[in-house]
């Protein structure tokens, strides 16, 4: 059975940093898209960053380029977003997702088949 676990969320301050863990079982992790999504209280779901498979470069939404970064650790298979020049804007529960289809439109959540359960990030000054 397939399941997908983000860890790391937590309260920090303006300026600081998190890493959000995404692992999964019963799935390997390195055969699939996976992307980070964040959703804040009534807001929609955004699209944080994707890392294709098959694919080294990372692609990430403009809001968080630059501060935020998505790796893979295969043998523990895992995906990271390590976030850094943390903003209250950035307050949010994040989600990773996995997904297998051949299309440019990742940053669609409805691309990912599988989803964690998401863990709350807050930045606070």
């Amino acid at each position: 059975q397939v399941q997908l676990v983000e860890s790391g969320g937590g309260l920090v301050q303006t300026g600081g940093s998190l890493r959000l863990s995404c692992t999964a079982s019963g799935l390997t992790l390195s055969s699939y898209h996976v992307s980070w999504f964040r959703q804040a209280p009534g807001k929609e779901r955004e699209f944080v960053g994707v890392a294709r498979r098959y694919n080294s470069n990372p692609n990430y939404a403009d809001s968080v380029k630059g501060r935020f970064t998505i790796s893979r650790e295969s043998a523990k298979n895992t995906v990271y977003l390590q976030m850094n020049s943390l903003k209250p804007e950035d307050t949010a529960v994040y989600y990773c997702a996995a997904g297998s289809q051949v299309t440019s439109a990742l940053m669609r959540s409805d691309m990912y088949a599988y989803w964690g359960q998401g863990t709350q990030v807050t930045v606070g000054s």
